[in-house]
């Protein structure tokens, strides 16, 4: 009786409580290519008309010509089987009609051919004419300066970038990659932030509030305003 009790008194009821539940977070998939498989996520979108354009440049800068001569052909052919007149009649419809596909036909040839004869210039990649340097302002905490230093090796491994300056406050706080040499020594130039901040190149991004992309240096007035970068600069 007293080991009955015991047992019956030394064993408590135990109540299991499920835990409260968590909110919906939204799940996100991250995919690597490390990973076994193919890869399950979007894929970017693919033009088809641009690439065959790209690789058939010449023939698709050539079927103007091909379609005019072709439509002056069937002009002609159907001028002549008509029965009409070969003096051209104002009064008849067939003859407006043949004189409007002329000269529909005569512009698609013109088009072709000034298309063959206007091409986009190539630029090839050149080697920059300069010498390496690496100049960081003294007083730039060392935070500032590794995280500058990061952007850079960032930069010069995924892009074809090889110079890198920087302009804040005044003052030129970076000046990495290739620059230009300076007169009679081997030296980088120097940049002079003060005239870059003077020049037409940042007075009109300051104005204007976005970025400035010039696709071709030589075509462009400020190239004498950057003094500083490689002096076969494209």
């Amino acid at each position: 009786m007293e080991a009955g009790r015991i047992l019956q008194i030394g064993i408590p009821w135990i109540t299991w409580r499920s835990p409260p539940r968590l909110p919906n977070f939204p799940r996100y998939i991250c995919a690597s290519s490390i990973q076994r498989g193919s890869y399950k996520g979007p894929k970017p979108g693919r033009d088809w008309i641009a690439d065959w354009v790209s690789k058939n440049d010449d023939a698709v800068r050539s079927m103007p010509i091909y379609v005019g001569g072709a439509s002056l052909l069937a002009v002609l052919f159907n001028r002549a089987i008509s029965g009409i007149a070969p003096v051209a009649d104002a009064s008849s419809s067939q003859s407006r009609a043949d004189l409007l596909t002329l000269g529909l036909a005569v512009t698609n040839v013109l088009t072709g051919l000034v298309w063959l004869s206007i091409r986009p210039k190539s630029i090839t990649p050149v080697g920059p004419q300069g010498v390496e340097c690496q100049e960081i302002y003294s007083h730039l905490p060392e935070s500032v300066v590794s995280e500058i230093l990061w952007v850079w090796e960032s930069l010069s491994a995924v892009t074809c970038c090889k110079s890198l300056v920087i302009v804040y406050d005044c003052q030129c706080i970076v000046q990495i990659g290739v620059a230009a040499k300076s007169l009679n020594i081997d030296e980088p130039f120097a940049v002079d932030a003060a005239k870059l901040m003077q020049g037409s190149l940042y007075q009109g991004v300051l104005k204007s509030g976005a970025q400035s992309y010039m696709a071709n240096l030589s075509l462009y007035p400020g190239r004498s305003e950057l003094p500083f970068l490689p002096s076969n600069t494209q």
